[in-house]
């Protein structure tokens, strides 16, 4: 429990500073786009968690990595963290302060993968469609996975819906066959 607390700690304290700057949207998919980048990378996850790299290295990769990606705020949050020893706990501080940030606006994130990237048009719907399935409000944080060869996969908190050809190929195998290929 010490280990959450300490995340949603980090999590609050970056997003009201997110919020007094005035920029939590920016700061908010920033965030979520080096987390995705940070759980993709071994070799950058090992360099900002390793503790025989000095601090001062670890941030300096993060200026390199977010300095004309991001805003500075987002960069300096992230520095923040990974000076503090809490690289590790990335992942998890953006995944709650996102779900904070979607909270504040009364949505809920649907964390979206796609094989290639969604237009605005697409976001747009899938977002109405995902609003009508959950009879919440969502808002899309979209991944572009290259193992999802074509559809969606959609997860809400614990609910996964699954529009990707590979299930519905799996589904109609099953219905053919009569037996699952799990």
């Amino acid at each position: 429990m010490a280990d959450q607390d300490r995340i949603d700690g980090y999590a609050n304290a970056l997003f009201e500073v997110a919020r007094v700057e005035g920029s939590m949207t920016s700061v908010e998919n920033e965030l979520f786009a080096f987390s995705q980048a940070l759980q993709s990378s071994d070799e950058l996850r090992s360099t900002l968690t390793d503790a025989a790299v000095p601090v001062e290295r670890r941030q300096g990769v993060v200026q390199d990595l977010l300095g004309e990606r991001a805003s500075p705020v987002t960069a300096n949050l992230v520095a923040f963290v990974v000076g503090a020893g809490r690289a590790r706990d990335l992942p998890a501080i953006i995944e709650r302060l996102v779900a904070r940030a979607a909270e504040a606006k009364d949505k809920v994130v649907a964390e979206v993968r796609t094989a290639i990237p969604l237009t605005d048009d697409q976001r747009e719907r899938l977002a109405a469609s995902l609003d009508r399935a959950t009879g919440k409000s969502v808002e899309i944080k979209s991944i572009v996975d290259p193992t999802v060869l074509g559809g969606v996969l959609a997860t809400i908190g614990d609910s996964v819906i699954d529009g990707t050809v590979r299930s519905r190929l799996d589904q109609l195998r099953e219905q053919i066959t009569g037996t699952r290929n799990d």
